[in-house]
């Protein structure tokens, strides 16, 4: 599957269901077994953020970013499952049906990597898995670049069992609970309330009402599910 089948390029942003194009993307990406197949999904997501900031549209900027950088992710777990160029002899590994003794940095290269594409997806694979998904699913993704410099940082290490029991599905709607909620608090902390209301045309009002009847009954969810896990 390519990033096209799922993002057609005359996307129509305002009827498409990006949730479930989003959904679709990061399936396949999940799957990808090859480090180029990880880069083609990077590289065309790339072009169509770029096309998205151009355009000004916000909501299909933000799912390319999200595609580009899960596939950068992938790309460096699967470097990572080959042993580092200095450290002892290199795994036999299964590259375009053969199998050949490849190191990590040879095999980034039959993958149309350059050293630095190299550098950065293992850098951002080391980004712990909560970390990376709050940040990936927040309301403003990081780049690629951004990512990378989390990476890089010195870290502790992880528990083998990042989980700690829970159920995998259960734990990827935490984490997107806690990104969404993140990333609510600090846009909210970036609009002036009173421009904006200025700035409200007469439908506009009816659709903001709305909104925030749908974020009120939310949030009293929300609050009640928390509260009874504290009781």
């Amino acid at each position: 599957m390519t990033l096209l089948s799922v993002v057609p390029a005359s996307l129509d942003v305002e009827n498409a269901k990006l949730p479930a194009i989003y959904e679709a993307a990061r399936s396949a990406i999940a799957e990808c077994a090859r480090i180029d197949e990880c880069r083609n999904w990077a590289n065309k997501a790339e072009a169509l953020a770029s096309y998205a900031r151009q355009s000004n549209d916000h909501t299909l900027r933000r799912y390319c970013d999200r595609i580009q950088a899960r596939a950068i992710q992938r790309c460096g777990e699967l470097l990572r499952q080959i042993p580092d160029n200095n450290r002892g002899r290199p795994a036999n590994v299964i590259h375009e049906g053969a199998l050949t003794n490849l190191t990590r940095s040879a095999a980034a290269r039959e993958a149309g990597l350059s050293d630095h594409q190299r550098v950065t997806a293992l850098r951002v694979a080391n980004v712990p898995r909560p970390e990376f998904e709050a940040a990936v699913e927040s309301h403003n993704p990081p780049t690629v670049t951004q990512l990378a410099e989390r990476g890089k940082q010195t870290r502790r290490p992880q528990p083998t069992d990042h989980l700690a029991g829970r159920d995998p599905a259960d734990f990827q709607q935490a984490t997107s609970l806690i990104g969404m909620t993140e990333g609510f608090v600090r846009r909210a902390a970036e609009i002036d309330f009173a421009s904006a209301l200025r700035g409200l045309a007469p439908h506009e009002i009816t659709q903001v009402r709305k909104n925030l009847a749908g974020i009120r009954q939310w949030l009293v969810a929300a609050e009640g599910g928390l509260n009874g896990l504290q009781s």
